[in-house]
């Protein structure tokens, strides 16, 4: 029952990081990178598609980012959504592709990426104890009912802060890796 628990916990704060890293993913460090557009949404009959759906990203060279739509048709549309978005990027569209050049970051801005990863990060740590918190609700409600005595209640507890713990150590790793890369010049 407790291994259960346990488990449940493990899953929950793993998707947390998952989520984090994904995120983490679309913030623009100083080279090119396909997480930078992937999950961009895009206007495909009617329903917002992400841009990965679309098309094929690639990066021929570190600055750039080169976007080979599967359907020509997409082209202008594909063009349209990385205009609109906040990525401050400007397409180069050739009639069958569309390059994104990426012009080097600002001190300025790689402090603003910095307390955006900051925010992403501390997000992240709220959810994992969340999970935590309902995890240990979970094992009230086993004693409460009788189901496990105090003493499980207690080692639940400090397995479940085990647990936390870790996770939590992960995220600030994956936090200090992603202002590192952000920082580097």
């Amino acid at each position: 029952m407790l291994k259960d628990i346990y488990k449940e916990a493990e899953a929950r704060m793993k998707g947390a990081v998952q989520a984090l890293e994904e995120d983490l993913g679309g913030i623009r460090t100083g080279r090119a990178s396909p997480a930078l557009i992937e999950r961009l949404q895009v206007e495909y009959y009617g329903t917002p598609t992400p841009l990965v759906q679309l098309a094929s990203i690639s990066v021929p060279e570190p600055r750039m980012l080169h976007i080979r739509p599967f359907d020509g048709t997409t082209l202008k549309v594909i063009e349209r959504a990385i205009q609109a978005s906040d990525l401050g990027l400007t397409p180069n569209n050739d009639g069958k592709a569309i390059r994104l050049n990426l012009p080097p970051l600002t001190e300025e801005r790689r402090r603003e990426l910095v307390k955006v990863v900051h925010q992403r990060v501390e997000e992240a740590r709220v959810a994992i104890r969340n999970v935590r918190r309902d995890s240990i609700r979970d094992l009230r409600e086993f004693l409460d009912e009788k189901m496990i005595s105090e003493d499980d209640l207690k080692r639940g507890e400090e397995e479940l802060q085990k647990i936390t713990d870790r996770f939590i150590d992960e995220i600030n790793e994956i936090g200090l890796r992603k202002e590192k890369e952000i920082m580097e010049v």
